[in-house]
């Protein structure tokens, strides 16, 4: 078979949560790539997956990427993998992925564990229009160009600035903090955001943090249950007339038909 690349998700934090497709691609590799090869060996000695790793992260992407085009191009399979989640997923890999398919090599993306889905289902808030944005940005004006977003935003932000980025946001805005997803000390704490910014002002939280935020409250928004204003956008979007929607939307949650009309102004 002529060389390929694998992109491979591996487990973000329990290790039973590798897929039986993932094992197979990565015991079937020439070589595995690795954000960090003491990380990816304690996965690949619990199942035993002999292939040899090579390190590929931020520092050494760029040169690594043309040395394993050439293994490729030489008939070899390469796995790629990041210390958690999907790769690429802010981790390393884009290079690696962009030099493949310049090269004209076949690159297969396996699905698997991700902690932004996992935080945004667990959440609790609208998912029918989501952002990924990575690590919240530290500038403030950045910082309020993100939360300025309409649609939930999933976002990753470490211990230590967890408590500033919630005051940065609206109060009344809904919020989870997920923190240790899959891990044993797996957390997620919903709120509004000045509840879990006074929360975690004095006492920041340990371990690796997701955080979501639920889409900006309008006035007009007030009252009403975020996952049938998602569901009535979601139809209006879809080409369905504002009053059908709102017939719909309350038909099945409950929610006040006049209420979700109303929220977005004249037809």
């Amino acid at each position: 078979m002529s060389g390929r690349l694998v992109v491979v998700p591996t487990p973000i934090g329990n290790l039973e949560d590798i897929t039986l497709r993932a094992l197979s691609a990565l015991r079937d590799a020439d070589v595995i790539a690795c954000e960090d090869t003491r990380r990816s060996k304690v996965l690949m000695d619990r199942f035993g997956v002999k292939a040899p790793l090579v390190s590929y992260h931020e520092h050494n992407e760029e040169g690594r990427a043309r040395e394993l085009v050439g293994r490729m191009q030489a008939g070899e399979v390469v796995a790629l993998v990041s210390d958690a989640g999907m790769p690429l997923v802010s981790d390393p890999g884009f290079v690696l992925v962009r030099e493949a398919v310049a090269a004209g090599i076949g690159v297969e993306v396996l699905p698997g564990p991700s902690s932004v889905i996992t935080a945004l289902v667990a959440s609790g808030l609208p998912s029918a229009s989501w952002r990924f944005v990575g690590f919240l940005p530290r500038k403030a004006s950045a910082l309020a160009e993100v939360l300025s977003a309409p649609e939930t935003i999933v976002a990753f932000e470490s211990p230590q600035r967890l408590a500033k980025s919630l005051a940065a946001i609206a109060p009344e805005r809904l919020v989870a903090v997920c923190r240790e997803l899959t891990k044993v000390h797996e957390e997620v704490v919903r709120g509004t955001a000045g509840e879990l910014a006074a929360r975690y002002a004095d006492a920041p939280p340990r371990g690796e943090i997701v955080l979501v935020v639920g889409p900006v409250v309008n006035s007009r928004d007030k009252g009403l249950d975020p996952e049938a204003l998602a569901a009535f956008d979601a139809l209006v979007a879809a080409g369905a007339r504002r009053r059908v929607a709102a017939s719909v939307v309350a038909s099945l949650t409950g929610a006040s038909a006049n209420a979700l009309y109303d929220s977005r102004g004249s037809e």
